[in-house]
């Protein structure tokens, strides 16, 4: 393979990698939030966070998540402007 050829491949790999997923699952979310399993099943029961089943595996929609940041962001910081 020629050096370019790898370079190619690293860059591809790298763009995959970015790829933000549509749901994850429920390990991961905790770990996208920092917060423990039972907190993220409280939330989930609360209706705060939206998740799909798919089989036997519970997928937590990435946008839920970021949804319920920015809610909790908005009540401890009124009228505070989002940087885009």
């Amino acid at each position: 393979m020629s050096i370019s050829g790898a370079n190619d491949q690293r860059a591809n790999q790298k763009s995959q990698n970015d790829i933000e997923p549509i749901a994850m699952r429920v390990p991961e979310a905790c770990r996208y939030l920092g917060i423990g399993r039972s907190t993220l099943y409280v939330l989930i029961g609360e209706g705060e966070i939206q998740v799909i089943k798919l089989g036997s595996s519970t997928l937590v929609l990435t946008e839920s998540l970021k949804g319920l940041i920015e809610r909790r962001r908005n009540v401890l910081h009124p009228g505070a402007e989002v940087a885009s």
